[in-house]
């Protein structure tokens, strides 16, 4: 990553020597002329678009053949990191580019059913899958090069430890796409995963020309009116049980189509069942377009939501989380809520 002359707290940040290792492991696969397919979760976030799209400047800069291949649209919020590498985004036709790919790199996720409709053509593609996450999961992926770690506050700082082990260029669009991945997995440098290293990195990437105003109304301070009534409808169903710390809010049926919005409209929602006072555990609950029902989980303090989540199949953080049910909204909630409640109090 090239470096230039200024404060201190614009310098390169340090990076481990198990990091080192396991860039070099993963260079060995990503070489130039090969074709690459970048994917992440379905209903990617900040964290795994931020993370694909500077990867994918990063590979391009070096003559691999990279595309973005996600299972499902990129989302739209996210659409400025693509500016003037709209060509990179291949989702509308992933299948295709993860069944001619000659290696697969899987960012922010180390399970094969978080890919969707990709997760089985991932699964048996029969080339390396390289896997760079946070979450603590040994995950469900094909065997190939890993840099994992759980201490990492987003998988835009392990990308960035990528470049930097390896010392790769990174060029300006790929270090404001590291920035954002950072700035949205900390909540905007608010929650506890803001590690002094998560600021060093963010100060480093600032260095590079990164415009940090400009990045927050992008991502915090431009919605579409559709967006604004939609939350109002969603909190309209805020239900707050002082007495245990909890509260959840529903995405009532055909929402998003009334106001026009799709699920990445959704994210930052159950931030505000959470900000109540008093709330130790938030949730916000969805049905999906296959039926399931999606539920997000969000803790304060020491509540572990990972632990819980992984009750019902689910995983994240301990303060992010997430799980896919079966059963109707009213079935999913009753038995997410009554294991929430025994949980809290234990």
């Amino acid at each position: 990553m090239p470096v230039k002359k200024t404060t201190s707290s614009g310098r390169p940040v340090t990076v481990s020597a198990a990091h080192k290792k396991a860039a070099r492991e993963i260079a060995k696969v990503l070489k130039p002329g090969l074709r690459v397919a970048i994917t992440t979760h379905v209903n990617a976030d900040g964290d795994g678009t931020g993370s694909e799209v500077a990867l994918w400047h990063m590979l391009t800069a070096r003559g691999v053949r990279a595309a973005i291949a996600n299972p499902t649209p990129f989302p739209g919020r996210y659409n400025f990191l693509l500016g003037g590498a709209e060509a990179a985004d291949k989702s509308s036709q992933a299948l295709k580019h993860i069944e001619r790919a000659d290696v697969i790199v899987v960012l922010d996720i180390s399970d094969v059913g978080r890919l969707g409709q990709l997760g089985p053509v991932v699964a048996g593609a029969g080339v390396p899958v390289v896997c760079i996450d946070h979450h603590a999961s040994d995950g469900t992926l094909p065997e190939g090069p890993r840099l994992a770690d759980s201490t990492a506050c987003a998988t835009g700082e392990l990308i960035y430890d990528l470049a930097q082990g390896l010392a790769w260029t990174c060029p300006p669009e790929a270090a404001r796409a590291l920035y954002v991945a950072i700035l949205t997995d900390t909540g905007g440098f608010r929650f506890s995963n803001t590690s002094s290293r998560a600021l060093q990195v963010a100060a480093h990437l600032l260095s590079q020309g990164v415009n940090p105003e400009e990045i927050y109304r992008s991502v915090y301070a431009t919605s579409s009116e559709g967006r604004v009534r939609m939350i109002g409808e969603v909190l309209n169903t805020l239900v707050v049980e002082h007495e245990r710390g909890l509260a959840w809010v529903t995405v009532p049926p055909g929402a998003l189509e009334r106001h026009g919005v799709d699920a990445d409209d959704l994210e930052g929602v159950v931030e505000f069942p959470r900000s109540v006072q008093g709330m130790r555990l938030a949730l916000l609950f969805r049905v999906l377009a296959s039926g399931r029902v999606k539920v997000s989980f969000r803790s304060v303090g020491d509540v572990d939501v990972a632990r819980l989540a992984a009750t019902f199949g689910g995983g994240g953080h301990r303060k992010a989380a997430g799980a896919s049910l079966e059963g109707s909204l009213a079935t999913v909630q009753a038995t997410v809520l009554a294991a929430a409640r025994e949980y809290l109090a234990g």
